[in-house]
């Protein structure tokens, strides 16, 4: 299974990085040959990387012109996309089973409606003290009337990583 991992890309809490550790060993623990695609080697999101470089877990970057030459753990590969944030989200969702959100602004947003409209099961870790919180508010089930996935909203990391390495390769939907 690959997924895609948006998270936040400043500054997090020490909650933050526990939450990360329980996600990751979850993913570890309950996925078959789990692949995690990212778009960036800073701010919570070299906190998921490091973490999972330290589980033993595969890595891909997917990584915008802006901040193409960041330097991640030799074992994580590193592909310069060529292209500017919000366009490189386009090939990391895409290449994505699944999105998770472990808490974000306006880029992790991005993706996950990027998701929810490619069809992608998408999961939003909740209480995490970032925007995508407020994201059930609106949006309690689906992000729009096509109802394309159900969105799913789970604040505890070990049972969302445990939902999302539970899903079927039939659940997935490739609206392209």
């Amino acid at each position: 299974m690959q997924i895609a991992i948006a998270a936040h890309s400043g500054e997090y809490n020490e909650e933050m990085k526990i939450k990360v550790k329980e996600f990751l060993e979850g993913v570890s623990n309950e996925c078959k040959n789990p692949v995690l695609l990212l778009g960036g080697y800073w701010g919570l999101m070299k906190e998921v990387v490091d973490q999972a470089c330290n589980l033993g877990l595969r890595v891909i970057l997917l990584l915008p012109i802006e901040n193409e030459d960041v330097s991640p753990p030799d074992s994580v590969i590193k592909i310069k996309t060529g292209m500017e944030y919000r366009a490189r989200s386009i090939p990391l969702i895409r290449s994505s089973d699944a999105v998770v959100a472990l808490g974000g602004g306006v880029g992790t947003e991005i993706e996950i409606l990027m998701g929810y409209g490619m069809g992608k099961p998408v999961f939003v870790l909740s209480n995490t003290g970032f925007s995508t919180d407020k994201l059930i508010k609106a949006f309690p089930d689906y992000f729009d009337h096509r109802e394309v996935v159900k969105v799913s909203y789970i604040d505890n990391p070990r049972e969302l990583a445990k939902t999302l390495c539970s899903l079927k390769s039939s659940e997935t939907k490739d609206f392209g």
